[in-house]
């Protein structure tokens, strides 16, 4: 069974989540503050973390940002509807995505398999796509391994970010729209006034660096979306 953490202060909604989860066929287990919930997400046991945002002592977004120091492990946050500020500084602090609350349980298992379904392991990817190699320029991705290399360096990417550079990659030299973006990293259509991709391509950029001539390897294309150049 895949294991899911919950990291929330809410007891009672921890408890619905986790009920809901295991008729899913989750196993779940629940801390309800953020110092218990960075000491669980650090111990690989579980295969995605569920971070609430408002905890008293250490909040989500501390939580989250010593999580990313020293985990790639899944995390979808839970952010206040219309909070754009925690949902943002999520996002760039390694965020795979974020649900705004209140969400209905189903929503929430739709954007945890989402997720999980971005991070299958090499292994039970198929076999005429092992062989898979995309390049571009400074840039090597290995898509059945879910692994990318920047000059021969290995860059430490998000599912989310792996999966947005994965698609440029196959695109290289195409613009690719943001809702496309979304669809493939997300696993869902992009909302009105969501920045989710946009924050996602500004973590990547800054892990990728620059070309010779002083540019971003991945372009945006003002009104449509982001393109790959070598």
């Amino acid at each position: 069974m895949t294991r899911v953490l919950l990291v929330d202060d809410d007891v009672d909604l921890c408890a619905m989540q986790s009920e809901y989860l295991s008729a899913e066929g989750f196993e779940v287990e629940s801390v309800h503050d953020g110092e218990s919930g960075v000491r669980e997400a650090l111990s690989g046991r579980h295969a995605l973390v569920v971070l609430d945002v408002m905890m008293p002592r250490m909040n989500g977004v501390e939580a989250l940002r010593r999580i990313r120091h020293e985990s790639r492990v899944p995390v979808l946050m839970l952010t206040a509807r219309g909070d754009d500020i925690d949902r943002v500084v999520g996002l760039e602090l390694g965020a795979d995505d974020y649900v705004p609350k209140p969400c209905t349980p189903r929503e929430l298992v739709a954007r945890i398999r989402a997720i999980l379904r971005r991070g299958v392991p090499a292994e039970v990817v198929p076999a005429e796509r092992a062989a898979d190699l995309l390049e571009a320029g400074k840039l090597t991705v290995w898509p059945a391994q879910r692994a990318a290399s920047w000059a021969g360096e290995p860059l430490e990417l998000t599912s989310t970010e792996f999966s947005l550079l994965e698609l440029l990659s196959r695109h290289v030299g195409q613009v690719v729209s943001k809702q496309d973006l979304s669809l493939h990293a997300l696993g869902r259509s992009m909302q009105r006034y969501d920045r989710s991709i946009d924050v996602h391509v500004s973590n990547l950029r800054q892990k990728l660096g620059n070309l010779a001539d002083g540019r971003s390897p991945i372009q945006t294309v003002r009104g449509i979306g982001y393109q790959l150049i070598a």
